[in-house]
């Protein structure tokens, strides 16, 4: 060691050993800022390409419609449509001729025949188009239909309005681009103007494609799980369920389409508990008050600590349940939001739509228990309601309705 290195030193004289080391560090010092230079003038790494859903399409022909057992999409327009004076059972049969060719193509991703604005067919978006006939349509067929096809018996809570009720054809368009459904149905609408005129429009809506898991159960506007209890589309069920059998509708089945306005102002007044109870489940995950999860079956027997039902016999879920596998619906409904009108802060509700192969035997003594004693009652108006009969699907070459009008 030396003398400048000794403790009695004030300065400080570097070794060899010391300078080498410290030149090794300064040169990694160097390459790492000259590699992170580098690194920082490097493209960056291409990022996967998103999933989409845009070019999914839902096959048009088949035994049985599509938008029954379809998953329902993000977006729906239902349209129904009063026929002209004149037409007949042979104008029938060419209406639905062209509506079949244009749906067919549509839903495929394909222009409809002269179709004005072509680059917006380019995605389907799982687009599904679904045909209906009201009482009036069958008459000009000159055929007969099933007893229930008829106006919904008079429900004491219904304060019904013309503008959403009734129809002789009906047109459901679903997919889960709002541009598509739009399109679809201007496309659709301009098919029919030689034949019907526009009764009523209703536009529908739920969560966003991608924004839960397939399968999720819906929720209505206020905050409720809604179609909990559903028979499952592919199984045995629900063939049983929504499927008809036997004459023209033979593969078709029946759709119940009711407009159910929601007061949410008036629903604001009431606190979480009382939410729930009319409901009987809890507003968190959907499941029965007696229960955890929400496909947990409700104890109706259950007991408060001082001797109440836990869910109340007044409660929506008791009132639409019933030991009768035969009273069963299939539901697909969608939740509506328009200008509200006033003080009001919201005119919003549920667009109720349910298939079944007999509205008599399987909606009405449902829809009649909740009229007669449902909570719910208290914050939802019916004020829309229509029935129709949807026919079955077709062969490509033929078209919706062949059963009734050939």
């Amino acid at each position: 060691m030396s003398k400048d290195q000794g403790k009695g030193s004030g300065r400080f004289v570097p070794t060899r050993r010391q300078f080498l080391l410290g030149g090794a560090v300064a040169g990694v010092g160097a390459a790492a800022a000259i590699g992170a230079d580098l690194a920082l003038n490097q493209p960056p790494a291409p990022e996967a390409a998103p999933a989409l859903n845009g070019p999914e399409t839902v096959p048009f022909y088949g035994a049985h419609q599509a938008g029954v057992d379809t998953a329902a999409q993000a977006h729906a327009t239902f349209v129904a449509l009063d026929l002209h004076d004149d037409v007949d059972r042979e104008a029938l049969r060419r209406l639905m001729r062209i509506l079949t060719g244009d749906a067919a193509r549509l839903t495929q991703g394909v222009e409809a025949l002269a179709d004005s604005e072509p680059e917006l067919a380019l995605v389907p978006a799982r687009l599904t188009v679904t045909f209906g006939f009201g009482p009036g349509f069958v008459a000009r067929a000159g055929a007969s239909g099933p007893t229930w096809l008829r106006a919904l018996p008079a429900f004491s809570i219904d304060q019904l309005q013309p503008e959403f009720t009734d129809g002789d054809l009906l047109l459901q368009i679903a997919a889960d681009d709002s541009l598509t459904v739009a399109h679809a149905t201007r496309m659709l609408l301009k098919d029919t103007r030689s034949f019907a005129e526009v009764r009523w429009v209703q536009h529908g809506f739920r969560r966003a494609y991608g924004s839960e898991r397939p399968g999720t159960t819906m929720r209505n506007l206020f905050g409720q799980v809604d179609g909990t209890t559903n028979v499952q589309p592919g199984t045995e069920d629900f063939d049983s369920v929504v499927w008809a059998s036997g004459g023209w509708l033979a593969g078709g089945t029946s759709a119940v389409i009711r407009r159910i306005r929601m007061n949410l102002d008036k629903w604001d007044e009431l606190d979480r508990s009382g939410r729930e109870q009319s409901v009987g489940r809890t507003l968190s995950n959907g499941a029965p008050l007696t229960g955890a999860n929400e496909f947990d079956e409700p104890d109706f027997d259950a007991k408060t600590a001082i001797g109440f039902p836990v869910i109340p016999d007044f409660s929506h879920m008791k009132r639409a349940r019933t030991d009768d596998p035969a009273q069963r619906i299939f539901r697909r409904g969608y939740n509506y939001d328009e200008r509200p009108s006033g003080s009001s802060v919201s005119e919003s509700g549920l667009l109720f739509v349910s298939f079944q192969a007999d509205v008599d035997a399987q909606f009405v003594p449902i829809q009649q228990r909740l009229s007669d004693l449902d909570l719910l009652n208290e914050w939802t108006t019916p004020i829309g309601s229509a029935v129709f009969a949807i026919p079955p699907g077709c062969a490509e070459g033929g078209y919706i309705g062949e059963t009734l009008l050939a």
